[in-house]
């Protein structure tokens, strides 16, 4: 086993002891996390699925269990729960998790995160829905959180990078 992998699980194995102190949203999220860095580092598809069910349950829980929280923690714990289910997507093909993906972030769209349009970006370009992908993309663009490279290398545009509307958007958040 890689040693970050042992630092993971050994960080897994202390985030679950501060949990049967008392959880938090931020530990919910702190533990979900974790388990998503484990994803990235398995090789196995099993592993993967099993460290993904256990963050999808984290990251729910946290969003629900709390009557109050700051609104910046929800949306990092929704924004982690998109980016669960858009791992999914990616071992599975399955487009329901894009689905899922767009139901979670859909309804907090008002507060113009653009980490949030660039995930419905992602979400409706991985169910091929273009119309939806540009205009999520055009949103993203107008964000402080705009980031030109990531939107170029991001695989899930690739469909879309010889499209004018991409190639503008581009160049003018470059220039």
């Amino acid at each position: 086993m890689r040693e970050n992998s042992k630092q993971i699980i050994q960080r897994i194995g202390e985030t679950d002891q501060l949990y049967l102190e008392g959880n938090t949203p931020q530990l919910a999220l702190d533990r979900a996390e974790l388990r998503m860095q484990l994803v990235m580092l398995s090789n196995s598809r099993q592993e993967q699925i099993h460290f993904l069910q256990e963050a999808v349950v984290l990251l729910e829980q946290g969003r629900i269990e709390f009557d109050e929280m700051p609104m910046n923690l929800y949306m990092g714990l929704s924004l982690h729960l998109a980016k669960a289910y858009m791992l999914y997507f990616e071992i599975t093909k399955e487009q329901r998790f894009a689905l899922i993906t767009q139901q979670i972030l859909k309804p907090i769209t008002h507060d113009h995160y653009g980490d949030i349009y660039f995930m419905l970006a992602y979400a409706s370009a991985a169910k091929s829905e273009t119309a939806l992908a540009r205009h999520w993309l055009t949103k993203y663009s107008k964000t402080s959180d705009f980031d030109a490279i990531l939107m170029q290398q991001h695989h899930a545009f690739n469909p879309f990078r010889e499209h004018d509307w991409f190639v503008n958007l581009v160049k003018s958040k470059l220039h």
